[in-house]
């Protein structure tokens, strides 16, 4: 740890400083930097615990992309699990065919969209080239 930062959990002048500022504007600030002072290198091993634990809950998840529900042990008959692995495959085959249509669907849905705002501009402009003035706004 650099030990020259100004505040790091230890009874330096700016940490006992910011302990009575904190008390005097507000108690719970005061405690929380008393609780840093005190708990703070525990922090950084804390942190890491608590990271490696989550990695380890959710590394099981992780193995497979699409294929997470898949099991990742045999039932012990071949042909039950040929067929499950083909069936797998096949929804995997049509969640992906399904993902390609919803992308196709948003971007026609985008140009309608764009196509709208682009025919509400050009019947402004036409308005107010026509009117020399803007709709709905008095003139200069």
């Amino acid at each position: 740890m650099n030990q020259s930062a100004l505040i790091r959990p230890d009874w330096t002048p700016a940490t006992i400083a910011m302990m009575v500022l904190g008390f005097v504007v507000f108690w719970p600030l005061g405690l929380a930097m008393l609780a840093y002072i005190i708990f703070g290198e525990r922090l950084k091993t804390f942190k890491k615990d608590a990271n490696d634990t989550v990695d380890g809950v959710f590394s099981s998840f992780k193995r497979g992309g699409r294929n997470r529900y898949r099991p990742s042990f045999g039932t012990g008959n071949v042909a039950f699990d040929d067929w499950r692995d083909a069936e797998l495959a096949r929804l995997d085959e049509e969640r992906r065919k399904l993902d390609e249509m919803r992308e196709q669907f948003d971007s026609y849905v985008r140009e309608l969209r764009r196509a709208k705002d682009q025919d509400d501009f050009d019947r402004f402009m036409r308005e107010r080239n026509s009117s020399g003035s803007v709709p709905g706004f008095p003139a200069n």
